[in-house]
Order: structure tokens, then C-alpha cells, then sequence
């Protein structure tokens, strides 16, 4: 009996906002400094997009590049994942998909948080898997300035926005790109951890009375860094036994972008040097459901990614969610930016 197929990377994009949010823009107003944001977090400046640009808009030039990478004028489906959708109700990919001309094609969203790229990626992978589609087109796009409060110093200085996109398509397992067997995970006991708490079906009886931070992301920064940290080294570990490999094996680790100090500690713990871990945390900032795809589209136009290197992802973010794979970076992808 053959083989089911497999989700194969075989297209890479990426769009940024052209405003640059430097941390001296934010300083004065937040009560701190370039130094404390930079050695906490790790970030220089962010992108924001400007009033009139969504996060749907972002992932139409993304989903484009990614096509365009893949020299795919067409698919079967449209993920999106994000946790800033253009609205509650409908769904931010369907108006993706038409925007990208693929009239009548499958097009959901995913709200996985941080994570939600590779949960969306799972997704995309078990469709290919079934037969359900030859060729899917997955997302991860963020307007995070809708759901941060832009006084808040715990959280406005984390956050950017952008969007960065793949196209996976059917192909045999072990083939150059393709996506190893996937470990995931969530705890709603801590969903809490990473919240907006107002403006959903929770809390809709006081919806009227609700503070105007409720309607904002409320962190608690120090449970997630801990929690960041065990829950990602462990998949990672899982993703990679599974997928065969020795962690000696790994020459890239792409982590989500969350704090430069949690990357750092997770690869610390996993044994993984510092310098084969790229990064754009310091240009771009927390990008949420953007990150995985951004960092890989911009590592690769970079040179830090080079065929035959021995891929590890892993994302954690609220939920809480985690996931962590694996992939051989295939010859021949050019990323589109």
C-alpha cells in the first residue's frame, strides 16, 4: 500500500508594514527606555501597518508571495492563522482567498495564538495526507495594534506586525521540505496567561460596563516565560525523536519570536548553539502567528537557511498552545519578501 502523501514546503513569503516603530517612539509615552526594551526583550523597532491596512490585507501580499515563490497560480485551500482577524464574524480567510483570485476554494481560519502557524501548517498537512488537497496555502498574519493597549508598558513594546505565508504541497515523506511528524499540545488551565478578556461570549453580560483595557491582551509575563520555555524544549525534543534525529543533528532552530531571552533559553536547553538560531526579533518584534513564517522567509533570504540544513520549529503562545516539527530546508526555494 503506498504511502499517505506528504506536506511538502514548496513556496515562501513575506510582507512587513514599511512603517519602522523605533523604541524611541514609545519611550516617553510608556515610561521606559531603548536599553530596558532592548535587553529584556530584545527588540530595536517594530513594524506597524497603518489605519487602513488589515490584517487580511497583509495576508493577501503575503499569500501572494508565497504563490508566486511556489510558481503556483492556484490551491485548494487558504489558512489563515491570526489572532487579530479583520473581524469576530466572518472569518479573515474566505476574503483572503477572493482577494488572491481562488473563487470557491476551502478557507478557514486558525486561532492557535503564537502557535497558530504550525497548528495551521498541521492542519494544511493532514488535508494533503487525506487527499483532500493537493496544495494548500497557509498564512500567519497579525494587526496586533487591535488587541494592544498602546499604554500598556508590559505589552506595548513587545508586539509588531506583518505576515508571512507557505505553500505545502503533496509530496513523498524524507523529500527536502517536507514537514516531519508534528508534537503539539495546549493547557486551558492557564488560558488566562494570555487573555483579552472582554468582547467575546464570556463576558458578554458585562460587555457594556467593561473596562477599556479589557479589550486588550493582559499578559502575565513571568508564568508565560516559564512556561514558554519547558513546554517548547519538550516538543522539541519529542519533534525531533520522531522525526529519527539526534538534537546534534539540528543545524537550525526557528523558534517563535517571542523574547529573545526565552529563544535563548530554549536553545540552551536543548543544547543548541546560540549562532544556529536565527532571528529577527531585534527588526520586527513579536509578530504572534506571523513569526514562524516571517523568521523562516527572511533566514532564508539571508543565507541562514541553506539546502540540506536539518530544520526545527517550534512555537508557543496563549491557549496555552504549543507545536514543534521538523524539516530538511529544501534546494530551490527562493523566498519571496
Amino acid at each position: 500500500m503506498p504511502a499517505a502523501p506528504t506536506a511538502v514546503l514548496v513556496g515562501l513569503g513575506a510582507w512587513l508594514p514599511p512603517r519602522r516603530v523605533p523604541n524611541s517612539e514609545l519611550c516617553a509615552r510608556l515610561d521606559t527606555s531603548d536599553e530596558w526594551i532592548r535587553e529584556r526583550i530584545g527588540i530595536a523597532e517594530r513594524r506597524f501597518a497603518e489605519p487602513d491596512v488589515s490584517t487580511g490585507d497583509m495576508a493577501v501580499e503575503a499569500g501572494a508571495r508565497a504563490m508566486a515563490s511556489a510558481g503556483a497560480d492556484t490551491v485548494d485551500a487558504v489558512l489563515v492563522a491570526t489572532s487579530s482577524p479583520d473581524h469576530p464574524c466572518p472569518a479573515t480567510a474566505p476574503w483572503v482567498a477572493h482577494r488572491l483570485g481562488l473563487p470557491s476554494v476551502a478557507a478557514f481560519d486558525v486561532a492557535a495564538g503564537c502557535s497558530g502557524f504550525l497548528y495551521a501548517g498541521t492542519v494544511a498537512a493532514g488535508l494533503i495526507a487525506s487527499g483532500t488537497a493537493h496544495r494548500v496555502l497557509v498564512v500567519g498574519a497579525e494587526t496586533m495594534t487591535s488587541i494592544v493597549d498602546p499604554d500598556d508598558r508590559a505589552t506595548a513594546p513587545i508586539f509588531g506586525e506583518g505576515a508571512g505565508a507557505v505553500v505545502l504541497e503533496a509530496g513523498v515523506p524524507h523529500a527536502e521540505g517536507a514537514m516531519g511528524p508534528v508534537v503539539w499540545g495546549s493547557d486551558g488551565s492557564l488560558a488566562d496567561a494570555i487573555v483579552v478578556p472582554a468582547g467575546g461570549a464570556r463576558g458578554r453580560r458585562e460587555r457594556d460596563r467593561a473596562a477599556r483595557g479589557d479589550f486588550f491582551v493582559h499578559m502575565r509575563g513571568n508564568e508565560v516565560f516559564r512556561h514558554a520555555v519547558r513546554r517548547m524544549a519538550a516538543a522539541a525534543r519529542d519533534a525531533v525523536a520522531a522525526a529519527g534525529w539526534e538534537m546534534g543533528d539540528i543545524d537550525r532552530l526557528i523558534a517563535h519570536q517571542a523574547n529573545q531571552r526565552i529563544t535563548a533559553a530554549v536553545a540552551d536547553t536543548l543544547g543548541v548553539p546560540v549562532g544556529n538560531c536565527p532571528s529577527n526579533i531585534h527588526e520586527v518584534g513579536n509578530t504572534a502567528a506571523a513569526s514562524l513564517p516571517l523568521l523562516l522567509a527572511h533566514a532564508a533570504d539571508r543565507g541562514d537557511l541553506k539546502p540540506g540544513h536539518r530544520t526545527l520549529l517550534v512555537a508557543f503562545g496563549s491557549g496555552l498552545a504549543w507545536a514543534a516539527t521538523t524539516l530538511v530546508w529544501p534546494a530551490g526555494l527562493t523566498a519571496r519578501l
